[in-house]
């Protein structure tokens, strides 16, 4: 099933409690507590997350629910306080559980790893292991904690391959499947809202690194992501769900015009210049190469034994916008490669307004495979490459010896379905 064949059920004709959905509108609330968003340095606007503005409202849409809050270590405040502390110490939300995703809760685990169950030292909170439930057995451990409302809140880096996104999709299936209200925290997008980008993932190929079919890069929020979820996806239908905006954020801006702090979602996500870059490198996960996992700078090094200056030379040859490649050698501490000295190239982005992560994966994958003469997939999982762009599309074509602009044509008519699709559940 391809974009074009999305269901385009209206939820807001679906009615009943199940099916009900509202969308906070703009900031009606003073925020007088220190949790009140950050200022951008370019003109003094204020950014108010949802928690933001859910804590200024009195968290209204909680009240008289057991709450429980599927986060991890980026759900703060502006004041670096985290919303799991701030709200277990306000006795006007009833929080009774944590659900951790993968990395954790509080973020000990590295990539295909979780902290478990266990009781929270710092609140004794009982914290819930999501990480690879979905379905009845997340909804089982919705319904075993005792919660009547399960909010959202985790800041996502905007690529279809990272998994927060999924967690919150497993969790709505889930909220629904056990009769649970589902409340959306919206954080930006810190690559921007402005485009959808990449190939659609064909629902062949879903895996936990992209359950539905939506773009590579999907140009949206987490709330935006929630309605687009809701009304589209859900099998069981739509769960009863309110998603919190943001106010101050603009489609355009990248994660520095919000002035809130960043902190690495996971591991190798340590600044907002890598989840830029993440959008696009981090289809060398599917090769032999390293994507600079072990070193200081994931995904914007990438390398393999063997490789030399000549792949920074073709990547530059071919004129990518915003974008410019310095060759490298680097040694990883640890996974692909681990304590070898490899080479390769560190993408620079020079002008991110005109940078496509998209199409600089593919320029470098086609690259790779010109200059160096040992490129291949992983040799652990061939067909990782097919889950990562959603298709055998990008793996056939590089094998085939295509082109940048013949891969990236490839995926255009899906990519404006989807597009048509995507337009419908933006708010702002």
């Amino acid at each position: 099933m391809g974009p074009s064949q999305l269901s385009r059920r209206n939820l807001l004709a679906a009615g009943g409690a199940a099916g009900a959905l509202v969308a906070a509108g703009p900031a009606a609330h003073a925020d007088g507590s220190e949790d009140g968003g950050g200022r951008d340095g370019r003109g003094g606007r204020r950014l108010r997350t949802g928690f933001d503005r859910l804590a200024a409202g009195g968290y209204a849409p909680l009240a008289g629910q057991r709450v429980g809050v599927v986060t991890n270590p980026t759900g703060v405040t502006s004041a670096v306080r985290h919303v799991v502390d701030v709200m277990h110490g306000d006795d006007r939300v009833d929080l009774t559980a944590v659900f951790g995703p993968e990395h954790g809760f509080r973020g000990t685990a590295q990539a295909g790893g979780s902290e478990g169950r266990y009781d929270d030292p710092a609140t004794g909170l009982p914290v819930y292991d999501t990480y690879q439930k979905s379905g009845r057995p997340l909804a089982d451990v919705f319904t075993a904690s005792g919660v009547d409302t399960v909010v959202f809140d985790i800041q996502d880096a905007g690529a279809r391959f990272y998994t927060y996104i999924w967690t919150l999709f497993d969790c709505m299936e889930s909220a629904a499947l056990a009769r649970k209200r589902f409340v959306v925290l919206d954080r930006p997008n810190p690559i921007t809202g402005r485009a959808a980008l990449g190939p659609v993932l064909d629902p062949r190929f879903a895996s936990f690194v992209g359950r539905r079919p939506i773009s590579q890069v999907h140009g949206m929020t987490v709330a935006e992501l929630a309605l687009l979820f809701n009304g589209e996806f859900l099998a069981e239908g739509p769960v009863e769900l309110e998603v919190v905006r943001m106010s101050g954020w603009r489609r355009s801006d990248f994660f520095d015009a919000s002035g809130l702090p960043w902190v690495p979602p996971s591991p190798n996500m340590p600044t907002p210049e890598t989840a830029l870059v993440y959008a696009g490198t981090c289809l060398f996960e599917g090769t032999q190469a390293s994507e600079g996992r072990g070193t200081t700078r994931p995904f914007e090094l990438l390398g393999a034994p063997g490789v030399d200056w000549r792949w920074a030379e073709a990547a530059n040859g071919l004129g990518l916008p915003g974008v410019r490649f310095r060759e490298a050698h680097f040694a990883p501490t640890f996974s692909k490669h681990q304590g070898k000295t490899v080479g390769g190239v560190q993408v620079h982005v020079h002008d991110r307004a005109s940078f496509d992560p998209v199409r600089t994966g593919i320029g470098l994958l086609v690259t790779a495979r010109r200059a160096w003469r040992e490129f291949a997939w992983l040799a652990t999982n061939p067909t990782w490459i097919d889950k990562l762009t959603g298709s055998t599309t990008v793996r056939t074509m590089v094998d085939a010896g295509a082109g940048t602009d013949e891969i990236v044509g490839a995926w255009q008519t899906e990519l404006a379905a989807f597009r048509a699709v995507r337009k419908r559940y933006l708010r702002y």
